[in-house]
């Protein structure tokens, strides 16, 4: 296929997505089904510029003066990747199957790229209805934030230390470009090609031996802030496909005992594969049980509770942009119940001196200054650890740039740190 079928391709998916209000990942499966001639490298690519459009819909629609599937995606082909009008035209006009070139007003758009007057949430490309809770995070500063959010996110791996260090691992991984992430000690940076595809690390010997996983540096940051140590107790407690269990037991070093559990027992399934290759062995996945408690053993024992919550994963926008314009704040309200649940489930495994460790990738203090604060007022021995001593802690003092306002949380973000938006609050039972 050629880049201009490409386009009109993703013209067609947006179309699917808007007429049937299908999520993009299924709307890009059909598309695919339906047109078998397409290979794995042009399916990418199609999936590669629906994604460019979605992440700037708001902005994108403001200078085309529409939100139309067409619009968007000559949109994104003009300011994700700067192709001009004059070339568009000459490259659908070479192709076969191709859009109808720019007409005049499209182009005139497309040479203005205006965002005169336009308010944040369209400099920013997030919903209108969220301007609210962006503005009580960043304040002014909302727009840039939103922009970042809306920007490609890196490819990001996490050294796995029971199989080797970082310089092994980005000695495995030269021919890819890698590279150390900026913050965390175990992190690696692989580029993204023009079209922002990755390439196929699942594939590389250094992932199939277990030496590399692939995890954003914010949601490895978020695991080193929790400080597993050798021989403690330490339970995951929403632990889904195992991102963080793996990398608490790696701090671990296979010393003392590391508990898996999630509600959900479909998102656990990955995790006993997943342990096997990272060579984990100090590992006991719980499963749930219908009408049976399956960690009321282990209540007031834990060093540490990691709640990795679930949450509107306004953070992880750049990588799922197709979720920040389906999301409604009926969704808010759910996760915040969820949320107040799972830190009282936590609370009561927890030992005297223990730690409860709260994340969400969520930006929204409603879904984290704000559930901490009712989470202290129903357990008042809970007091949280500042952030300049949790960085101090893990031997990186310089993560306490990155604490909240109060100082008493972490609030990590594509802006602020170049990594996914986590929001990390440590507190300690007194």
């Amino acid at each position: 296929m050629t880049p201009a079928a490409h386009a009109l391709a993703a013209i067609e998916v947006l179309t699917e997505v808007e007429d049937r209000r299908a999520p993009a990942p299924q709307a890009l499966k059909d598309w695919g089904a339906a047109h078998r001639f397409a290979g794995s490298g042009d399916r990418a690519r199609i999936a590669s510029l629906v994604y460019d459009a979605l992440r700037a819909r708001a902005s994108i629609a403001w200078r085309m003066g529409s939100d139309s599937p067409r619009a968007l995606i000559l949109g994104a082909l003009a300011f994700a990747r700067g192709r001009t009008a004059e070339e568009m035209t000459a490259a659908f006009a070479a192709s076969q199957h191709a859009p109808a070139p720019p007409d005049e007003a499209e182009s005139a758009a497309i040479a203005a790229a205006a965002l005169d007057g336009a308010p944040p949430h369209v400099l920013g490309d997030y919903p209108e209805w969220l301007d609210a809770a962006f503005a009580d995070a960043f304040g002014d500063a909302r727009a840039e934030e939103g922009a970042a959010l809306a920007r490609r996110a890196p490819l990001d791996l996490r050294v796995n230390v029971l199989k080797g260090d970082r310089d092994k691992a980005l000695r495995a991984l030269s021919h890819l470009k890698a590279e150390p992430t900026p913050h965390a000690p175990f992190g690696v940076r692989i580029p993204l090609t023009d079209d922002g595809r990755g390439p196929p690390v699942q594939s590389e010997p250094a992932h199939l031996k277990g030496l590399v996983e692939v995890q954003d540096e914010g949601s490895q940051l978020a695991a080193l802030i929790a400080a597993a140590a050798p021989g403690e107790q330490v339970v995951d407690l929403c632990a889904g496909a195992g991102g963080k269990t793996l990398a608490l037991g790696a701090s671990m070093g296979n010393r003392g005992q590391l508990y898996a559990h999630d509600s959900d027992l479909r998102r656990l399934a990955p995790l006993n594969d997943r342990a096997a290759r990272a060579g984990l062995r100090n590992l006991q996945i719980r499963s749930p049980r219908r009408d049976e408690p399956v960690l009321a053993d282990l209540e007031g024992r834990a060093d540490l509770v990691l709640v990795d919550a679930p949450c509107t994963g306004t953070g992880t926008w750049r990588r799922n942009p197709d979720a920040k314009w389906r999301m409604r704040p009926g969704a808010l309200e759910i996760r915040m119940a969820e949320q107040d649940a799972a830190l009282d489930a936590a609370a009561v495994l927890v030992k005297e001196g223990g730690r409860l460790v709260y994340v969400t990738c969520s930006l929204l203090p409603a879904e984290n200054e704000a559930r901490i604060a009712a989470f202290r007022e129903r357990h008042p021995g809970f007091a949280p650890i500042a952030a300049r001593e949790a960085a101090t802690t893990i031997g990186a003092p310089e993560l306490a740039a990155f604490a909240t306002t109060s100082g008493e949380a972490f609030l990590f973000s594509p802006r602020r740190s170049g990594t996914d938006g986590f929001f990390v609050c440590a507190l300690r039972r007194t």
